[in-house]
Parts: C-alpha cells; structure tokens; sequence
C-alpha cells in the first residue's frame, strides 16, 4: 500500500533517519529530517505542505511511527511504513543511494563569481524540505528580475568540503556577492521581497 501511494499520489516523502543513514540508502524523491534531532526535525517539516499527505520511514518503523504521531497532532495528514526500509528492502524494492560527486575547492567556486554582476548564491540540497519550498521562490524571483543578478546554485548534500570551509550550517543558505565580494548572508527561509531588497 505504501509503495502504491508513493508513487501514484501526489505526496510528500519524508525520510525521519539520519543523515548518515540517508546517504547509506533512501526511497527515491524522499526529503530527510532527523526524528531525533528535534530542532531539526521541527525546522524542516515546517516547509512542509500540510494540504498534501506526508509518507514516512525510518529503519524499521519505531521512529517514524511517533513522527507519524507527531505530524498528525500539528495538522498534517502523515502516514507510516510499517517495518521501514527493512521491510522495504525485504521485498526486493530498490533504494537510492548519495552519489559522492569531485569536490569543487574553494578556488573554483570562487571563479564562478563575476566581479561585473550581482550573484546570488543558493546554498541547498535535494533531500532538504525548506530548499524545496525556496525553489518556487526562486523560480519567480529569475522569471521578474532574472536579467539583473546571476543565481547560482550549489549542491551543499553532495559539496560537503565546500560547506564546511564556507561554515554552512543550515540549508538553504544564501550570500549576496557585488562586485566579487560578499554582502549578505542568511540561512533558512527568505522571502521574494528581503531577496529583492539586498539583490
């Protein structure tokens, strides 16, 4: 039933183990937020689509079962994969696994940065629920004023040395550079109107 509703609903698949175990092996299109880091957890289901149901897993049911819980006590309409990816894994079903791409150094990143435009840098990665909902949002920001800055996005999940030289501490995270050098900074969520203001 579970895999039925994955992939013939339009729903939200979410992933409430670690990041660790994440990159060891996840459903497809699935988002992580760590059921046990409750900080975390929190922050990032709140990009969440309450309209829209929300399927989890963890490794073999206990966590995801009390995020189940959780989610359906805040207003959400979440569903539980019973034995988890254990379960998932036992029926033959496949998993993704992280792909470790070539480390861009910080030299390189720096070259992607035009002395003679305004660039805005999206730091985000594709297991990320909040960078999902600042995709939208950065989709209407190139489509009204696309011709006055340069946005350019960087893979944080896959770009680990990069982030952590760059002290990345949340996704998404943003910086503004002018002429080449930083101006602004901000992690998390940001609206159309502040990323206009300091473009």
């Amino acid at each position: 039933d579970f895999e039925k509703a994955i992939t013939e609903q339009r729903i939200q698949l979410l992933d409430v183990r670690t990041a660790g175990e994440y990159e060891n092996g996840h459903l497809k299109n699935s988002m992580q937020a760590d059921w046990t880091n409750r900080d975390q957890f929190i922050q990032r289901v709140k990009s969440l689509d309450k309209n829209i149901p929300v399927y989890t897993y963890c490794l073999s049911g206990a966590r995801s079962g009390a995020a189940v819980q959780w989610l359906n006590e805040n207003g959400y309409n979440a569903y539980n994969l019973e034995g988890g990816i254990k379960s998932w894994n036992n029926a033959g079903n496949e998993v993704e696994q992280k792909r470790k791409g070539p480390q861009m150094s910080m030299a390189a990143y720096l070259q992607q940065i035009p002395i003679d435009k305004t660039v805005l840098v999206d730091f985000g990665a594709a297991w990320c629920p909040p960078c999902k909902k600042m995709d939208v949002v950065l989709k209407e920001l190139q489509a009204s004023h696309g011709t006055k800055f340069l946005l350019l996005k960087i893979d944080g999940g896959t770009q680990t040395n990069l982030v952590k030289e760059m002290n990345i501490q949340e996704f998404p995270s943003f910086i503004i550079y002018k002429e080449g050098k930083p101006v602004w900074k901000k992690q998390g969520l940001v609206d159309k109107t502040t990323l206009i203001e300091h473009l």
